[in-house]
């Protein structure tokens, strides 16, 4: 128990502060050494860590009882009740990402091992259904009309070559099928072409799959139509921190990005949102893009993680001065699993810079996702024959599509978000 001291009490710490809920424990050996002795001893915080005594929002809550049986490989955890907080403050969330880093880690894994399943990580597959020709000119973007990139602009796919590749997708592993398209938004095309974008959620979904579409602003007659045809979920990134994002695009305004998230919850969309890391950001802009994340009425379902690929032509062709390391993301990642605890985090764009130990730290760190595949959207991505050599390594498993969100997060109308 003497090895385990801090982590116990991390963790008895965490139980005791969820609400009316059956809290998992991640090892049998962890749930054992969680005694009622233990766990009343853990009401008194990390000194470390004092801003986890309010990671759910009622932290004076009784202490839940820990789950009886913990078995491998297919234990599920139970669906916590009670509401997480969404009030937290920058200054909460910065002493949380500028923590030691190594303490820092050792939180989130603890955090993550008692909301998730540590070793269970979703493979999805993202398509660009709709390449190029964007009227919106984000500055790392190399869709955008507005850069001189190598990339063309296409047509709409075909429905049928969508449904060939997510065929592939699902037989090579994937749970989670990603569609995208470079417009500013649905309202922007014909509906022609929309309606073949909903017969491609349509079939996507006839697979069992989870069904995720990126396609920009989106109003309420839209969200409706893709709720109505199945989407699992719909991305739509912050990019950054408010104050950042006026350095980043000009076509569109924070505020903007924030509608189309409540647009999504009116129609029971869960929201996938998340942010990119080496846009020429300050640390006080990933505080901040995580802060604002964590502050939205709820939890989005998803939190991917991007690192800035450098396209040739865009504004950002070249990596800033300031360009965030591998602490940098692994930061991001523990900071956002303590503070969004049962949120998926996906490790997103620029993981095929990152060797084997590093993903490993990612995955330690709270990351429970990856997109798989020779490309994601229009940037280089790991091919899924090396995943599956990472996934043997680690000892990963694969997240089975449509496994209850914990958070409470509004689910899709056809089923619980993953």
């Amino acid at each position: 128990m003497a090895m385990t001291t801090q982590l116990m009490s991390s963790a008895g710490y965490m139980l005791s502060a969820l609400h009316s809920q059956a809290a998992p424990c991640a090892t049998l050996f962890l749930r054992r050494a969680l005694s009622s002795k233990v766990a009343a001893s853990a009401r008194t915080l990390p000194t470390a860590f004092p801003q986890l005594s309010r990671n759910f929002a009622s932290a004076s809550a009784a202490q839940p009882e820990v789950a009886e049986e913990v078995s491998r490989p297919g234990f599920t955890f139970p669906t916590p009740r009670g509401n997480l907080r969404s009030d937290w403050t920058r200054e909460e969330v910065a002493a949380i990402y500028n923590a030691p880093f190594l303490e820092l880690v050792h939180e989130a894994a603890a955090v993550h091992r008692l909301a998730n399943d540590p070793q269970m990580v979703q493979r999805c597959t993202l398509l660009s259904v709709k390449t190029g020709g964007c009227p919106e000119d984000c500055g790392y973007c190399s869709q955008s009309s507005h850069h001189k990139t190598p990339v063309k602009a296409t047509k709409l796919m075909d429905a049928d070559e969508v449904y060939e590749a997510a065929v592939r997708a699902k037989e090579s592993g994937s749970t989670r099928f990603c569609m995208g398209t470079a417009w500013r938004g649905p309202d922007q095309v014909g509906e022609r072409q929309w309606q073949r974008v909903l017969e491609m959620v349509r079939r996507v979904r006839g697979l069992g799959l989870e069904v995720c579409t990126t396609m920009g602003m989106i109003d309420d007659k839209h969200a409706s139509e893709l709720a109505d045809a199945g989407v699992t979920a719909y991305n739509h990134n912050l990019d950054t921190s408010p104050e950042y994002y006026s350095k980043i695009t000009s076509t569109r305004k924070y505020e903007d990005r924030l509608t189309t998230l409540e647009t999504l919850r009116r129609a029971g969309i869960s929201v996938c949102a998340g942010g990119i890391i080496g846009l020429g950001e300050e640390t006080s802009d990933r505080v901040g893009l995580l802060t604002q994340l964590a502050t939205l009425p709820a939890h989005p379902e998803s939190v991917p993680i991007n690192q800035l690929v450098p396209i040739e032509g865009t504004p950002i062709g070249e990596r800033p001065p300031n360009s965030p390391t591998v602490v940098d993301l692994v930061r991001c990642i523990a900071t956002a699993r303590i503070i969004m605890p049962f949120s998926v985090i996906r490790l997103s764009a620029g993981r095929k810079s990152l060797g084997l130990g590093d993903q490993a730290l990612c995955f330690l760190a709270g990351a429970n996702s990856v997109f798989d595949g020779d490309k994601l959207l229009t940037t280089p991505n790991n091919a899924r024959d090396e995943d599956l050599v990472m996934f043997d390594s680690l000892g990963l498993r694969s997240r089975p599509a449509f496994l209850p969100y914990a958070a409470g997060e509004s689910t899709s109308r056809h089923g619980a978000a993953a």
